[in-house]
């Protein structure tokens, strides 16, 4: 009888013990803060998309979706920060896979996707994306948003990857709490300064791991990838029509590393005393260019642009733009590159170089390809990306 009653008191705890962890209610590890914004009928993108001459499949956009901005946990230097982020969830049932969009440069804290108003288009194309039936996730990017206090690291690999991959497990973690079913496809889109992240972001997967993710593709466009191959061709040239972008890498660098070296090292003295009052998130990257001189001569110091690659004195600068440099790896998962031929802001030669480096490294060609958007410039290039890429993603979801 005894031995009875024990086999019951067991069944009985082991009941309680089954019935709590199923009724215990989820606690996210990465996300701490989410807020509905918006929600949107499947029509209403529909009609958006039309209007804006992208030209995606037919039937794409399938569902309707809601919007939320959520604050992470990250790290930055070995300490833990709070991000922000934009997630948008499709309004289905069916099992998800997720899609990270990462967006180009932006220097005002009010560009940062997270704060946009609820009619901006940026809003309504980020819902696009997740009406086909993704999860989309577009981080802010450390330095904007719940993380305005830090001064963006603009290319910096490492301070890149991290917070994206920390957005992504934000994403997967409210997903979780409003219903919907993450079947762990994950892919990884961004333009300009967002294809560098996504690259990034894909290296940092394949070599650290992502669990509960399962990489498919990722889809880069336009960035500047071989950071030091930038800068070469920065001094290549006698004007260059978006400035801020070199002034941008200079305090980006120069705050992650503690560099103690003047600004003077690269910038002309006139230039170098205002440059680091311009990036204090008031003032837009064209407000920046206007402060500064597309004449490279006149913006950078001569000894510098003679002596970048052979004086000690810039070592400091080529080892931290070699580091941070996208060519010491290959993928091997797929990677579909693009960029468009008659870009100089971001050169396209910087994307072909890349792609050739890591195909030299070791990447297949079956898994790395490299499509070429004729005639488009930097600005230009954008639809034909994203009408390029769209028709890829979907084939793989």
């Amino acid at each position: 009888m005894k031995l009875k009653n024990y086999a019951l008191i067991f069944l009985f705890a082991l009941l309680i013990v089954s019935c709590a962890k199923k009724d215990s209610p989820f606690v996210p590890v990465t996300l701490q803060s989410s807020s509905e914004q918006v929600s949107r009928a499947a029509g209403d993108l529909q009609t958006f998309i039309g209007s804006s001459g992208i030209i995606l499949p037919s039937g794409a956009l399938q569902y309707g979706t809601d919007l939320y901005t959520i604050t992470y946990q990250t790290t930055y230097q070995g300490n833990t920060v709070t991000a922000s982020a934009v997630v948008i969830l499709p309004q289905t049932s069916t099992p998800v896979g997720m899609v990270c969009f990462n967006h180009g440069t932006i220097a005002a804290h009010s560009e940062a996707p997270s704060v946009q108003p609820l009619n901006s288009t940026e809003w309504i194309f980020y819902s696009a994306l997740a009406s086909p039936g993704f999860i989309a996730v577009i981080p802010d990017f450390l330095g904007f948003g719940s993380s305005a206090s830090i001064l963006h690291p603009y290319y910096v690999e490492d301070a890149t990857a991290v917070p994206v991959m920390d957005a992504m497990k934000a994403a997967r973690e409210l997903a979780i709490q409003k219903g919907k079913s993450f079947n762990g496809k994950l892919f990884i889109a961004g333009y300009s300064q967002g294809g560098y992240v996504t690259m990034a972001t894909h290296k940092a997967i394949e070599t650290n791991g992502l669990p509960n993710f399962n990489l498919v593709a990722s889809f880069p466009s336009s960035g500047g990838y071989d950071v030091k191959g930038m800068q070469s061709y920065f001094w290549g040239l006698a004007t260059y029509d978006e400035p801020f972008f070199l002034a941008y890498v200079a305090m980006a660098y120069r705050t992650y590393y503690n560099w103690t070296q003047p600004l003077t090292d690269v910038f002309q003295s006139k230039y170098a005393s205002v440059i680091p009052g311009l990036f204090d998130g008031t003032q837009s990257g064209d407000q920046i260019n206007a402060a500064l001189n597309d004449t490279i001569p006149k913006l950078i110091t001569p000894d510098i642009l003679a002596n970048i690659n052979t004086s000690v004195n810039y070592q400091y600068i080529t080892t931290a733009f070699n580091e941070n440099s996208l060519l010491d790896w290959y993928p091997k998962v797929k990677m579909y590159m693009y960029h468009g031929d008659a870009d100089i802001t971001v050169p396209y030669q910087n994307s072909v170089n890349t792609y050739n480096k890591l195909i030299a490294n070791g990447a297949s060609t079956s898994v790395l390809t490299f499509t070429t958007l004729p005639g488009a410039t930097h600005a230009t290039g954008v639809v034909p990306y994203i009408e390029k890429f769209i028709p890829t993603l979907l084939s793989l979801k």
